[in-house]
């Protein structure tokens, strides 16, 4: 039975998802300020989190912000603010996806099951992942089927970021905020040229293997097997 912790201050909203969420069989811990959630988090095994923005202490986005310093849980977030920038903040914070009030508790529900059901898959291709690619994070090398892949500072990065959540899409900007230290000195082009002699070094120690990155246009890359 996955366990789902919810931050929300509104009573009203909490008692319906609570409701929808219990009925569909979860155990469900609620929790009406954000340092309440954070402290229960910390101390208790938990599935997945269903957090509120707008809390009565910290900003969900802060809680998402603390969460994602010990914790890869997926996250949903529930939000009375519909604006795109806030919307991208929080899928740039960690969160998996987002809701928008008014809701339907059924569809938060629907949300958590696909995010578990694809949280689930990511392990299975992070499992078949480590199997092709090994990250010795000690000695910050990388390793194609046991071979060590010569690796450039930046060719090493962008592969150690799309290995830690293997199926996830990176567009550029994450990996430019993630992969370099001064990410406004380099562009877009910078990214796919990178992609392009990983992607060369890779063939080299597993010519007879398909490519593990995946273009996803118009949004990013991705690793997957």
């Amino acid at each position: 039975m996955p366990t789902v912790l919810l931050i929300e201050d509104e009573p009203a909203i909490a008692d319906t998802v609570l409701y929808a969420l219990r009925t569909e069989g979860f155990a469900v811990h609620h929790a009406s300020t954000g340092q309440a959630g954070l402290s229960w988090l910390q101390g208790n095994p938990c599935d997945f989190l269903v957090l509120d923005i707008g809390l009565p202490d910290i900003l969900g986005f802060d809680v998402c912000r603390q969460v994602r310093t010990f914790s890869q849980i997926p996250v949903l977030f529930l939000t009375a603010r519909d604006s795109e920038i806030d919307q991208v903040l929080g899928l740039e914070l960690g969160a998996d996806d987002y809701v928008t009030k008014p809701f339907s508790p059924r569809a938060v529900v629907a949300r958590v099951r696909a995010i578990l059901r694809r949280s689930n898959s990511a392990e299975e291709e992070k499992t078949a992942i480590g199997q092709f690619l090994h990250h010795d994070e000690s000695s910050m090398a990388i390793l194609c089927l046991g071979q060590p892949l010569n690796l450039t500072a930046h060719e090493y990065k962008l592969l150690a970021l799309l290995m830690k959540q293997p199926g996830r899409t990176f567009t550029r900007d994450q990996i430019l905020m993630q992969a370099w230290e001064d990410p406004g000195s380099a562009m877009d082009r910078t990214i796919d040229a990178h992609i392009k002699t990983l992607r060369a070094k890779i063939r080299l120690a597993a010519p007879e293997h398909d490519d593990p990155i995946q273009t996803r246009r118009g949004l990013g890359y991705c690793l997957v097997l």
